[in-house]
């Protein structure tokens, strides 16, 4: 699942996704839209409801913050193959 937030300058993408050993990983990017200026962070959860709570803690900070979601799909759809590509771009 990944879903991103967006303002007129900032956005916040959040990738929730099993590695290759089944662990439930919290993935969350931010910076300037049109910039490489941001940053990437990975969490693993215990279980993916734990998972998804970081996600409803995550829509209610960028909600208070002003942001608005602007992209909700699976990771295996096109849009959310992009999405993910974009990710590598953020790690050295």
């Amino acid at each position: 699942m990944i879903i991103r937030w967006e303002t007129d300058h900032d956005y916040v993408l959040v990738h929730i996704h099993q590695d290759m050993f089944g662990d439930w990983i919290f993935s969350r990017a931010w910076g300037q839209i049109g910039t490489q200026f941001g940053g990437l962070k990975h969490q693993l959860a215990d279980e993916r409801d734990q998972a998804m709570m970081w996600l409803a803690d995550e829509a209610t900070i960028q909600a208070s913050r002003g942001f608005r979601k602007v992209l909700e799909v699976e990771d295996h759809s096109p849009e959310g193959r992009e999405a993910v590509s974009q990710l590598s771009l953020l790690e050295p």
